[in-house]
């Protein structure tokens, strides 16, 4: 066990490095390099053949090694082998390297002359570690101050807004790609022959038991004539049909059976019926207004706009 402990490390450090390198040169955005490219999964998996080849071979050339020694030689690499991981000369090197400690029996060479009721004092060295990484606090905390108190870069509230706008970029790309979240504000009529046909029939799945098959209207208002209740056009009636009628009377919404893009293709069928003047229509509801009334509102913003 202990005896692959350091080949699995370094094959996991090189292999770790590889890893890190190719997602740093590949920027992919949220999606791994090794996801999105099939040709680096597939470098990848090369490399760590090669790795795992590489430490083969120095499997193999150890154990040759070894059996070129003398007993008494193997006697003493099986003897260390056998230490625990704590005991051996490898981990007792590298700590004294880190700590800089001396032995319980070298305690007396630290001794200091105080003395506080019989307590007394070693003169340790600091832990080479620490030493060093206070000092790249110091050079840190030098570089901070040079560069946002003096030079004035970016502050945070800088950092935020720009990370915020970055944000929203990429929400606004993901929108133009995701066709299940369309929404009101995306909505456009769709006068394609296959949408409108895909339209007519989740019309006739969903619709026609409220409005009739010609949408000339039963319990429902009647779609075919240029009056509506929560005002015409795709946006209003893409907005009805995916958030529901009027509180406590009108159609119930439908966003949680039906797909927004399916919902646009059904609005966007509802209006290619307008006009078509079915036999026996019902009559426009009292609250209906006509279609120019009704989105004179939102013509007028648009006029404004620049």
């Amino acid at each position: 066990m202990k005896t692959n402990l350091i080949p699995l490390l370094r094959i996991s450090f090189f292999f770790g490095l590889a890893v890190g390198g190719t997602e740093y040169v590949l920027d992919t955005g949220s999606m791994p390099a090794f996801i999105k490219y099939p040709m680096v999964t597939l470098s990848l998996l090369v490399f760590f053949v090669i790795l795992l080849c590489i430490e083969m071979l120095f499997k193999a050339l150890a154990t040759i090694k070894y059996l070129l020694l003398s007993k008494e030689e193997q006697q003493k690499i099986d003897a260390l082998e056998a230490l625990p991981l704590l005991e051996s000369p490898f981990f007792k090197k590298w700590k004294q390297r880190l700590t800089k400690s001396k032995p319980l029996a070298h305690e007396g060479e630290l001794l200091l002359d105080h003395n506080y009721d019989g307590i007394k004092e070693l003169d340790n060295e600091l832990p080479p570690w620490w030493v060093y990484s206070f000092y790249i606090t110091i050079v840190f905390g030098l570089i901070y101050l040079v560069r946002f108190h003096v030079v004035g870069d970016y502050n945070q509230a800088q950092e935020f807004t720009t990370e915020m706008a970055v944000a929203q970029q990429e929400v606004e790309q993901y929108l133009k790609t995701a066709p299940d979240l369309m929404d009101k504000e995306k909505v456009t009529l769709l006068t394609d022959a296959k949408d409108l046909a895909e339209g007519k029939a989740i019309f006739q799945t969903n619709c026609v038991a409220c409005h009739r098959a010609d949408a000339g209207g039963q319990i429902g208002p009647n779609l075919t004539d240029n009056y509506w209740i929560l005002g015409g056009g795709i946006k209003n009636v893409f907005n009805t049909v995916m958030e529901g009628g009027r509180d406590g009377k009108g159609m119930v919404a439908w966003k949680a059976v039906i797909k927004p893009t399916e919902i646009q293709k059904v609005a966007s069928y509802v209006l290619s019926l307008q006009g078509s003047n079915p036999k026996d229509a019902k009559a426009a509801e009292p609250e209906a207004k006509p279609a120019d009334e009704t989105t004179s509102k939102e013509k007028s913003v648009a006029a404004l706009q620049p």
